[in-house]
């Protein structure tokens, strides 16, 4: 037997392939799924099975062109009218891959078509090896549940947990598992940096597996959880299944990506880090550092929106494409060849945006001469501000631009400078003229031992 887990970088997804004696089956694949066949093929298997735990909304499905890649039979849910796979699943059913019998339990309460995948050794069908918990149950936590709205939150609550203690906690202590997503999900809330656990180990160290089905109930639905606008589209690409994901990328020189920009109404992404977009940078460009594409787009990009890119090396415009189709996000038009050092010996217009240390936003601080923004999640300035500082996710930032203010220089501040850039890029394409994004931010602010408030 052998089980390799495939993440998928900053979505913190995790899928699985599992094989035995030739055959294979994978769970829940990430959508650029060309590495379970490579698998295959070092494991010298062929991949019967692609089971999925729910209709996933945080990411696209690689489920379709997996099939396409290796004649696979797909599995999930009978709660959801797919329009593709070939067996809707329900509670019992059984299939083997080599000498493995996978058994299949219902747990809704993520959604209502979870499900678990449980694996056990032919010769001793009794005893579970590993369950493959989905969203259901993650290391440290549990599934979030107020996906179908808030009026279902508790119903969905109580299904949740008679899923766990029904139904997961009774095959054993011993029985490894093996979740759909760890540390940095919007899935869950406080997800362990555990790359596995065990049913006892949750049993004993989750902190919601410590509560009454009342207490559990009441956590769950007093939750307060970001849910990022693309999550609709890609559920809805899920239930009918995506297109082929695409495989090239026009690279274009300067002249030819100034006509995209000015012809197709397109969103420049820049994924260079915030130093040197803040030196210079395509006017109305958008920020997004490279590893920080495989979230943000979802929260700033419109639907079938047209994206180019520009890069560091030639080489971040793949990982770039890849993480924007993996949220659902196709359109991406080219990249900019040679990138910024070509557009700005061209004469190419270019914009700059403005820095400030955190001694300086300190000194500015002080003296009551800025305005700041701290754009970070709610667990985060919960933590640790700034004090004075306002608070707006930089999620919702394009949505609510009117509740910044435009009547004072405004310093914008994350975690390290990542999301700040993308806030300041933001604002400035919303006609803010003195924005500073405080480089080093709350890291550096700490090590210089500045005071934060709590609370």
């Amino acid at each position: 037997m052998r089980l390799k887990t495939v993440t998928a970088e900053g979505l913190a997804h995790k899928s699985y392939f599992l094989s035995d004696h030739n055959e294979a089956m994978v769970v829940d694949p990430r959508r650029d799924c060309a590495i379970y066949a490579e698998l295959a093929a070092r494991e010298c298997s062929e991949i019967k099975y692609i089971f999925e735990t729910h209709c996933n909304e945080d990411f696209v499905t690689g489920s379709l062109d997996l099939q396409r890649q290796t004649d696979a039979e797909i599995g999930h849910s009978k709660e959801t009218h797919f329009r593709y796979g070939d067996h809707n699943l329900a509670e019992g059913e059984t299939f083997y891959v080599g000498d493995l019998k996978v058994k299949v339990l219902s747990t809704p309460g993520h959604t209502n078509d979870g499900l678990c995948f449980v694996v056990y050794e032919r010769l001793d069908s009794r005893v579970p090896l590993i369950v493959f918990t989905g969203d259901t149950l993650f290391g440290g936590d549990v599934g979030r549940i107020d996906l179908l709205g808030t009026d279902s939150a508790r119903a969905q609550s109580k299904k949740l947990h008679s899923s766990i203690v029904d139904k997961l906690l009774p095959l054993g202590d011993h029985a490894l598992v093996y979740p759909a997503h760890g540390a940095g999900s919007v899935c869950g809330n406080h997800i362990s940096t555990r790359s596995f656990s065990t049913v006892g180990y949750e049993r004993q160290s989750n902190p919601l597996l410590q509560l009454d089905e009342d207490g559990f109930v009441r956590y769950l639905t007093q939750q307060e959880l970001s849910l990022p606008p693309y999550f609709s589209r890609t559920q809805e690409l899920n239930v009918q299944g995506p297109p082929p994901m695409p495989r090239t990328l026009s690279e274009v020189d300067s002249d030819e990506f100034e006509k995209l920009i000015e012809a197709h109404a397109t969103t420049t992404i820049d994924t260079r880090e915030p130093g040197a977009f803040a030196g210079s940078h395509i006017p109305g460009s958008l920020s997004i550092w490279l590893d920080g594409v495989s979230v943000y787009p979802g929260w700033v990009l419109a639907d079938d929106e047209p994206i180019v890119l520009v890069t560091e090396r030639p080489g971040d415009a793949k990982v770039a494409q890849t993480y924007l189709n993996r949220l659902g996000f196709d359109n991406v038009a080219a990249y900019l060849c040679n990138g910024m050092p070509d557009w700005r010996n061209r004469g190419k217009p270019i914009a700059r945006l403005k820095t400030c240390s955190v001694e300086q936003l300190k000194n500015a601080v002080d003296r009551a001469a800025v305005i700041v923004l701290d754009v970070r999640d709610d667990h985060e300035w919960r933590e640790g501000r700034i004090k004075g500082a306002q608070h707006l996710f930089v999620g919702y930032l394009k949505q609510q631009v009117a509740r910044v203010p435009r009547d004072a220089p405004l310093a914008v501040y994350c975690s390290w400078g990542g999301r700040a850039s993308l806030a300041a890029s933001i604002l400035a394409h919303h006609g803010y003229a003195s924005v500073y994004n405080v480089l080093g931010a709350i890291r550096a602010w700490k090590s210089r031992g500045y005071p934060l408030e709590r609370g």
